[in-house]
């Protein structure tokens, strides 16, 4: 059975894991400095499209946090990448913000409002009835309906807002499609990811806080999956599961200078 001791590449999800509510989360900052120190190919990942790695680089370092922009992988740069190995040079209908338009433009799509080959659903605080209206009949018309994450709320000071699922639900209600998921838990993200850094699921690990995106899309990525107790899942949510992490941890401290672990796994069973 792979151990910790196979792992030479590290993939992380941020929020829950690395920071929570822009607070570094003890044992994050020691654990990137390890890795670059080794050498450690590694990406910290997350399904929020909202912003370019630039502005989540900046963001993570108000939080004490050094991550590179090269080092950061989110669901708008894994949409854009699979659009283009699908349709090189393509156009997109696109609701969502910089963070989205910027990983497609670079990717060579042109954005457009006339018949689009994608319609591309992220994140955003400005969705309007016209455009939600437009994206139904460029669908009905044929184009190909993606969306960046599934998730239905997202989070803000004041309590959850409607995110990308949510609006993307309307759109399926009013056209009978449901879109092509990018983000976790399609293990495509990972596969991404991992094609980026040069990394093999065979010697790749992925931290995460959820068993329903992290840890299921690890798994079926063929990753060794870490769990950590900082986030959304606590060990009662893990009952709730037909699967299981590899290991279980308090947080990504108990990865700081650690030796290689045997598999937590037999000990759940």
């Amino acid at each position: 059975m792979r151990t910790r001791a196979d792992i030479e590449c590290w993939l992380t999800d941020m929020d829950g894991v690395l920071v929570h509510e822009s607070r570094p989360i003890p044992g994050a900052a020691e654990l990137l400095a390890q890795w670059r120190d080794a050498g450690t190919p590694f990406l910290v990942l997350t399904n929020n499209p909202f912003y370019t790695p630039r502005d989540l680089s900046a963001r993570l370092a108000l939080s004490g946090l050094d991550v590179p922009e090269d080092r950061l992988w989110t669901s708008a740069l894994a949409t854009a990448d699979f659009l283009k190995s699908q349709l090189p040079g393509g156009t997109a209908f696109v609701i969502g913000e910089a963070g989205l338009t910027t990983a497609l433009h670079e990717a060579g799509y042109v954005m457009t409002e006339t018949n689009p080959d994608y319609v591309v659903i992220g994140e955003t605080r400005r969705y309007s009835f016209d455009a939600i209206t437009q994206a139904i009949r460029f669908i009905n018309a044929g184009a190909r309906f993606i969306i960046t994450n599934p998730d239905a709320t997202g989070p803000t000071p004041s309590g959850v807002v409607p995110a990308t699922g949510s609006f993307a639900a309307l759109i399926t209600h009013a056209t009978g499609k449901a879109p092509y998921v990018v983000g976790k838990p399609n293990p495509m993200m990972f596969r991404s990811a991992m094609n980026r850094i040069g990394a093999h699921s065979e010697n790749t690990g992925m931290i995460g806080d959820r068993m329903d995106t992290d840890v299921v899309a690890g798994i079926e990525a063929g990753l060794h999956t870490v769990l950590v107790m900082t986030g959304i899942s606590d060990r009662a949510e893990v009952e709730r599961y037909p699967f299981r992490p590899d290991e279980i941890l308090d947080s990504v401290a108990d990865l700081v200078d650690a030796q290689p672990a045997e598999s937590d796994l037999p000990e759940l069973l």
